[in-house]
């Protein structure tokens, strides 16, 4: 059985910017190590049968200049490969110019490895006092937890299962610890700190559905 509260703690959470064909953007950044050689977690996260195993099913041309689209979410182009550290992707999900997600490996011994990802988008400023970092941030969390059982089990978990585990008590917590975080990373990059955790309140109860958050 994997330890939710172990699961947060382990992931880093940093806020930051970055600059991407559509313009200056606001980056969320996501660092933890997992119990995996490097090469395992990397066919975890580029072999399309086990993509669909922790996150969601996949299609499409799998090669640089090629393009990819998750089951029911986002899809894109992959602009860089290079195993078994680095991949890059754009990230597009509905209208708009689509923004960029990089993940970076590096090994920390035989079974261990680093795992770092960034995502970089232009957001507009009223969406961003809106919610903060965490609107994109939690489901990154969410990702990274599916990634850890999946390495840890070695198990399939389907997205009905796993939107219906966001409705638990222990889903909504992690989401309200996620959000939390994801405050305290924004007033880390110097956001006032009474407007970051209002943010964080509002990206939790998007996320559980919960219609009683504050609307400033």
């Amino acid at each position: 059985m994997i330890d939710i509260v172990n699961e947060i703690d382990a992931v880093e959470r940093e806020v930051g910017s970055g600059r991407i064909p559509a313009g200056e953007g606001r980056a969320v950044i996501l660092r933890r190590t997992y119990e995996a050689p490097i090469d395992e977690v990397w066919d975890a996260l580029t072999n399309p049968d086990r993509i669909g195993r922790w996150f969601l099913p996949i299609s499409g041309d799998y090669r640089i200049g090629g393009h990819y689209q998750f089951e029911g979410n986002a899809g894109g182009e992959i602009l860089e490969c290079a195993r078994p550290n680095r991949l890059r992707a754009t990230w597009a999900y509905g209208p708009g110019e689509p923004s960029e997600v990089e993940v970076r490996l590096a090994s920390a011994g035989d079974d261990k490895t680093v795992f770092e990802l960034e995502h970089t988008a232009v957001v507009p400023d009223e969406m961003w006092d809106q919610y903060g970092p965490g609107a994109v941030g939690v489901g990154w969390d969410l990702t990274l937890l599916g990634l850890a059982w999946h390495l840890e089990s070695g198990g399939t978990i389907g997205s009905k299962q796993g939107m219906a585990w966001l409705g638990t008590p222990e889903g909504k917590d992690f989401v309200r610890r996620t959000s939390d975080d994801w405050g305290r990373a924004s007033i880390d990059s110097g956001t006032d700190a009474t407007a970051a955790r209002a943010a964080a309140e509002r990206t939790r109860a998007a996320y559980t559905g919960d219609v009683t958050a504050p609307e400033a």
